[in-house]
């Protein structure tokens, strides 16, 4: 039986920071955490066309800071920022407490796996080919320069009798490798003949490419050539 693991689960402490940053004692900590999910789940489920892949959470004494990365962040600002304000006022009345909202764009939706799973589904919702519509997502998201994508679908696909999975993958995936930034993104399709499972891999390159990477391959001492011994 395989032993799996959620890649951006593996990698936080480690790579990636945590969603939720804040400390709480253990009386106050569930209750907090309650509070996160339910801001979660009103901005997904309000702005489900915004394209929110996550939400970031930081508390201090006196306020919650929410910062919510979109691909479009138009749909949530609206018109000189009325529907910000909105929305702050329905989040303090939600959880009782003073919110301040930031709103983050996503300049490469191509590269984040949880919107490209939702691509998928809305297309399968449609009635599309669930192959065509692998194929497409998997060279959009190279051409965005990913050094890989793995696609997994799980369920009864083209209207089939019987579920199964499928499974297509371009470049590579190393999930093993702490330094490679793995995105990892699920969504189900709600299909006429039920739900279809959808599960995206996105290798985004290594966490050293980012930032200092071209100073600490220079700051590296040169290799010396092996020396040659004469008999």
């Amino acid at each position: 039986m395989g032993q799996k693991i959620n890649p951006v689960v593996f990698r936080t402490g480690v790579m990636v920071g945590w969603k939720s940053r804040w400390y709480a004692s253990k009386k106050e900590f569930a209750d907090l955490l309650i509070e996160d999910a339910k801001i979660r789940k009103y901005v997904t489920q309000k702005y489900q066309f915004a394209g929110i892949p996550k939400i970031e959470i930081e508390r201090t004494r006196d306020e919650v800071k929410v910062v919510v990365h979109a691909a479009r962040p138009g749909v949530i600002i609206g018109r000189k920022g009325q529907q910000v304000d909105e929305l702050q006022d329905e989040l303090q009345n939600l959880v009782g407490r003073r919110i301040n909202m930031k709103i983050d764009e996503i300049t490469r939706p191509e590269l984040q796996a949880h919107l490209v799973a939702e691509g998928i589904s809305e297309q399968l919702a449609k009635r599309a080919s669930f192959r065509r519509t692998l194929k497409r997502a998997i060279d959009q998201t190279m051409e965005a320069g990913a050094k890989g994508i793995k696609v997994q679908l799980a369920g009864r696909l083209g209207g089939a009798e019987m579920a199964r999975c499928e499974k297509q993958i371009a470049g590579s995936i190393p999930l093993s490798t702490l330094r490679a930034k793995i995105d990892y993104g699920f969504v189900e399709a709600k299909t006429a003949q039920g739900h279809i499972g959808i599960q995206v891999w996105i290798n985004q390159g290594m966490y050293e490419d980012e930032a200092d990477g071209a100073d600490a391959q220079e700051g590296q001492a040169p290799k010396k050539p092996k020396r040659t011994y004469k008999r």
